[in-house]
């Protein structure tokens, strides 16, 4: 018993580094990583990926996971998945931002209902863009790019090589990406909600016995749910493009270390 304990002691202990990694990728990852995939189902996931995986991380099977630079190399590991997860979770806050912005613009924010993928309330629109963009990402086959990205990162950052302090600034300047995206979704119709609200104020002053503000609060929003169907239509195209852009952003930091 104990010669085959011996032999199975450095598998698990190569196992607990992929382990960690995907656990925390599949933990920050779009839809994945929500409160509808129960923890016991993603650690399972995880597990199995680890196993799959196990060859390519051979190279951390001399840490003891039990030492000061095993739990360092626990960290790192940890870390990497967040960056990896985090980053096309990126693309899916581009969607929630736009929903957000499109339900403000049009009167429907105060229209809230539960939210199953974050547990929480929110407007009507994030929701339903939501949930147009987690049919995509499953479309696109998006877990199997994610299981991809997490394959090749652990030849570009293996186990025990520190953390990328180049794509942590990365996904840091990203952030900023996500709003200006966001915005730029949302012009035509803030563009479109301005327009009638000023052609209302306009109405409102040649003819003030009408109280034409209190028509035009349900008109504004019936003109934006119309034009809310014109911009859905483009939706899943661009957030093909933002998953794309966010991949390229991945291989760009993975080649630069695998160069460096």
């Amino acid at each position: 018993m104990e010669p085959l304990f011996n032999q199975l002691l450095p598998q698990l202990t190569a196992l607990w580094w992929p382990f960690c990694r995907i656990l925390a990728m599949f933990s920050a990852a779009p839809l994945i990583g929500e409160a509808t995939l129960p923890m016991p189902v993603r650690v399972l996931l995880s597990l199995v990926l680890a196993m799959i995986m196990l060859p390519f991380t051979q190279n951390g099977a001399h840490i003891d996971p039990l030492s000061l630079s095993g739990v360092a190399a626990t960290i790192e590991q940890a870390l990497t998945g967040l960056v990896m997860g985090l980053s096309f979770h990126l693309a899916m806050a581009v969607i929630m931002v736009l929903g957000f912005l499109v339900s403000s613009q049009i009167g429907l924010s105060m229209a809230l209902m539960n939210d199953p993928l974050n547990g929480a309330s929110s407007d009507v629109v994030s929701g339903l863009l939501a949930t147009l963009c987690a049919l995509v990402f499953f479309a696109m086959d998006g877990h199997l790019l994610l299981v991809t990205v997490v394959g090749a990162s652990f030849s570009a950052w293996p186990v025990g090589s520190g953390v990328s302090l180049g794509t942590l600034q990365a996904v840091s300047l990203n952030v900023a990406w996500v709003f200006s995206a966001a915005l730029l979704l949302a012009i035509p119709m803030v563009f479109a909600t301005f327009v009638v609200q000023i052609g209302f104020g306009f109405l409102n002053r040649v003819a003030p016995s009408l109280n034409l503000f209190s028509l035009g609060f349900a008109l504004v929003t019936v003109f934006g749910l119309f034009m809310l169907g014109h911009i859905v239509r483009f939706v899943p195209q661009h957030y093909i493009r933002m998953c794309t852009q966010v991949l390229d952003m991945l291989g760009r930091q993975m080649k630069v270390v695998s160069h460096g």
